[in-house]
């Protein structure tokens, strides 16, 4: 457990809306790849997990500076990262295999589950006092009950390159992102109508070469829900944002903030805040990890009408 910036150990609630107009970079990135970012239910505190094996918690203040506030370490890559309902614990699992919980009052880091291979994605699931669920690239789900040692594991059906999926905020339903530039919203209940399930292209790119029309597909890195109006962002390789209405499916903002990957996302719990981290997404292998690349965390301002649902057409 180390410190930065001259943080205390103690993460305590503050601040909510971020009150400028422009996107404002997080101070002290990491200097790594970002895998993941994560908001605090309960407060603006944004936990950031990276390739340097570190997970980094900065705080954010009404006006959107940022300071960072504690930081825990993994034996290799940290790929992903996630908070408890009550704000009070930082999850993150890595390529070492573990998931790691943190304790934001007293400091203290301990190993919570483990797998056979990398732990891709951990997630908090409010149910039974709190349910850790872990997906490993060694191809199971494990579900914990952090007050026993042994977990559920479940063998993963999922055969196609899937990069990312996002549960809708009223569970009843997911989004399911893949390395095709390809969106698949999907109804769990099984009364609903077919056509309520579909699909569609995204983060895509035409142009014209030697009299022909080509288009550049790129991978679909992260999908955050805004819990207030269900809608929601895509981030792709191809360092562009969109905001989404599935029940309209209508496309609400389409920017472009950087000339690089956008790796994750998040909206904070007001969804005032909107976080995203430029970063090499590794889409082109150890290659393509090349010096000089940019690693920054952006805070975007949410307006109403960039993530408000759409009137019903009559």
């Amino acid at each position: 457990m180390s410190f930065f910036s001259g943080g205390s150990s103690s993460v305590t609630s503050t601040s909510t809306a971020v009150s400028t107009v422009k996107d404002i970079e997080v101070s002290d990135p990491p200097p790594d790849s970002i895998s993941s970012l994560s908001w605090s239910p309960q407060a603006d505190f944004l936990a950031a997990a990276s390739w340097d094996n570190n997970v980094r918690i900065y705080e954010v203040s009404s006006g959107g500076q940022t300071q960072g506030k504690a930081m825990f370490s993994h034996e290799g890559p940290v790929l992903s990262v996630s908070w408890s309902k009550d704000g009070t614990k930082v999850i993150s699992g890595g390529a070492d295999k573990a998931a790691r919980m943190f304790d934001v009052q007293t400091g203290q880091t301990t190993q919570v589950a483990a797998h056979d291979g990398p732990i891709k994605s951990v997630k908090w699931i409010d149910a039974q006092n709190g349910i850790l669920a872990t997906g490993s690239w060694d191809k199971t789900l494990k579900f914990w009950d952090l007050r026993t040692p042994n977990p559920i594991s479940l063998e993963s059906t999922l055969r196609m390159q899937t990069r990312v999926v996002a549960c809708f905020p009223a569970a009843d339903g997911f989004a399911i992102g893949s390395i095709e530039g390809r969106v698949a919203i999907t109804y769990v209940d099984e009364k609903a109508s077919s056509s309520e399930n579909f699909s569609f292209k995204c983060h895509r790119r035409d142009q014209s070469s030697q009299n022909k029309n080509q288009t550049l597909v790129f991978a679909v890195n992260d999908i955050s829900f805004h819990q207030q109006h269900g809608t929601f962002s895509t981030a792709g390789s191809d360092g562009s944002l969109n905001f989404w209405d599935k029940d309209s499916r209508t496309r609400l903002k389409i920017f472009d903030p950087a000339p690089a990957p956008i790796t994750c996302t998040s909206f904070n719990h007001t969804g005032t805040i909107f976080a995203y981290a430029v970063s090499y997404d590794w889409s082109k292998g150890h290659g393509g990890n090349v010096p000089g690349l940019t690693n920054k965390i952006m805070l975007h301002p949410c307006k109403e009408e960039e993530v408000k649902k759409k009137p019903p057409k009559k």
